[in-house]
């Protein structure tokens, strides 16, 4: 576990305190619009907010704060798209893409996903916790406070469930609240037809994965060179079987209709979008699927910036993620992704806040206990450098991160 400050009770006071509000995705002009609360101070009891509010109505049982001045208190950062656990990086794919090299290209001759299957499974479990650890804890530091866990590596039954173990693994080793995604077409393996993945998908690894307890979602990567539509409603329909929430990928590569189906299957979010139609936009903006926008990726593997302006006008929910992963994007900073939300997709600094906080939080099914810095929520909390959120994007790759804290405990070193 993180080396962690513990106490059952507990105070900040910073200059601001800057947070959306309430218990569901925020939409339209109001994503842009957090609360924000001059000298403010947070409290929290057993890792439970009691207090957030102006620092003169801070109650006196609160005890003693820790005072941040000239700091900014927002809520903690969810990293609602991840690829973790992996092994091994593919830095040199990102220099074959600079040769002009594209992701299909590397793909089919065997790189991609199919190489971080190989690398993963020529890792033993150690060996595999020993490499992710440092990851998650960096995550930590620089304030992600809850995250996303993928499979999607394993490309077998067996390796799928492996990988989901090995999460749960990272998962008491790390101090942040995870969830776990089966991403269980995620590629097609090798050898083996696209239909008879998807069956031994639907029949065997889904209801073992629900049998352990492993997995709150399932995903499937939809594009030209994975999985089609017919193949999501597929996995979709033994999802709902065992109780598991629904995640796609969508329309990253090109317009898949993707987006239209994930609400038309009630998906919790419609990742990537960068090649959304506008049928896909006012889909999203129906429903309550989430339009989670993961900019790093884009930045990284040169495709179009998703339709991230006319997703907001239209009043989809959106969100932010980095897509951390070894091949095409090796971004574990939510400040970072923040930094390339605000640049690629023209977001506002304050939309980007809530799209990384409660709106993330919602993709989890969390936005009930987390996302925000609201009595009753859990007490997971940042404390950035100066008064305001505008230069977190204005400084990509600078830490600014004064402290985190983790269901009301500080993570040293933060």
């Amino acid at each position: 576990m993180l080396q962690t400050r513990s106490a059952a009770t507990g105070a900040v006071v910073g200059a601001l305190a800057v947070t959306p509000t309430g218990r569901h995705p925020v939409r339209g002009d109001a994503l842009g619009r957090p609360t924000v609360i001059e000298r403010a101070a947070v409290a929290w009891r057993d890792g439970v907010l009691t207090y957030v509010g102006p620092a003169e109505g801070l109650p006196t049982d609160a005890g003693e704060p820790s005072v941040f001045s000239g700091s900014t208190i927002v809520p903690g950062f969810v990293d609602a798209h991840t690829h973790l656990p992996f092994f091994g990086w593919r830095a040199d794919e990102f220099e074959a893409r600079l040769s002009g090299a594209t992701y299909r290209d590397l793909h089919g001759r065997g790189g991609g996903i199919a190489r971080s299957a190989r690398m993963l499974s020529e890792a033993d479990d150690d060996t595999v916790l020993a490499f992710c650890r440092p990851l998650a804890r960096e995550m930590t530091s620089l304030g992600t406070t809850s995250f996303e866990m993928k499979t999607g590596y394993g490309l077998s039954v067996e390796a799928e469930l492996r990988q989901a173990r090995l999460a749960k693994q990272l998962a008491a080793q790390v101090d942040a609240r995870t969830s776990l995604t089966l991403l269980v077409a995620h590629a097609v393996p090798e050898g083996t037809r696209r239909e008879a993945w998807i069956a031994l998908v639907c029949d065997e690894l889904i209801p073992a994965a629900a049998a352990e307890r492993l997995a709150d979602a399932v995903d499937v990567y939809v594009e030209d060179i994975a999985f089609g539509v017919d193949d999501l409603r597929r996995v979709a329909d033994a999802a709902r079987e065992h109780a598991l929430a629904l995640r796609v990928h969508a329309d990253q590569l090109g317009d898949s209709g993707a987006a239209e189906a994930a609400t038309a299957l009630g998906a919790a979010s419609a990742d990537h979008l960068n090649h959304a139609s506008d049928a896909g936009v006012e889909a999203l903006a129906r429903s309550e699927t989430v339009a989670l926008l993961l900019p790093a990726s884009t930045f990284s593997i040169g495709v179009p910036a998703a339709p991230a302006r006319r997703l907001i006008d239209a009043g989809a929910a959106v969100a932010i993620a980095t897509d951390f992963n070894p091949g095409t994007s090796a971004v574990l900073s939510m400040p970072e992704a923040i930094a390339f939300a605000c640049s690629l997709y023209r977001l506002t600094p304050s939309e980007a806040l809530t799209a990384s906080t409660l709106n993330a939080a919602a993709v989890l099914g969390l936005a009930d206990r987390t996302g925000s810095l609201e009595p009753g929520k859990s007490a997971d909390l940042v404390v950035l450098e100066g008064e305001g959120i505008a230069a977190v994007p204005y400084r990509p790759g600078h830490d600014p991160v004064v402290t985190v804290f983790v269901q009301g405990r500080e993570r040293e070193g933060g």
